[in-house]
């Protein structure tokens, strides 16, 4: 619990630091509002919106080093990959291992419930490799932003 309070105020002191860019700035040198661009990433008035926050930690069956756990982590991959491409999937990354977390999936679906359908059909979590821990999670709907901009900037595909 106290690692997930941590990422809770991490990702509160990110969205502050972001939002706090132009405060030094005159008003009409601000940027103007996007009705649309709001609209599209599903924000509220505040520019905020709900995610689900799944965290994957070790789980009960570690699939040995092969081919099972190659083929394993590519499906993993292309799981992540398709969920992306669907608007589904706002985030996801590894973790350092530290306490048995493993990763992190921040899903743009409005419950837990749909959140748990879609994780369900990872392969790290059939085969038992990971575990989901699920989290309502509220902030910047900006977040929804990241996967084009994380295309512009990636030289490797995975």
């Amino acid at each position: 619990m106290l690692k997930l309070t941590s990422l809770a105020t991490c990702a509160t002191l990110l969205f502050l630091a972001i939002s706090s860019q132009g405060q030094g700035t005159s008003e009409a040198a601000r940027p103007t509002y996007d009705a649309e661009l709001a609209r599209s990433v599903g924000a509220d008035d505040s520019g905020m919106r709900s995610y689900v926050l799944v965290v994957l930690k070790t789980g009960p069956n570690k699939v040995p080093a092969g081919a099972e756990r190659d083929e394993m982590f590519r499906g993993h991959f292309a799981n992540i990959k398709r969920l992306s491409a669907a608007g589904k999937l706002a985030l996801a990354g590894p973790f350092d291992g530290v306490d048995d977390w493993r990763g992190l999936f921040v899903f743009a679906v409005p419950d837990i419930a749909e959140a748990r359908k879609h994780v369900e059909t990872d392969p790290v979590i059939v085969k038992g490799e990971m575990v989901a821990e699920y989290h309502q999670y509220y902030g910047s709907a900006a977040l929804m932003l990241v996967r084009d901009a994380h295309e512009k900037i990636a030289k490797k595909r995975f």
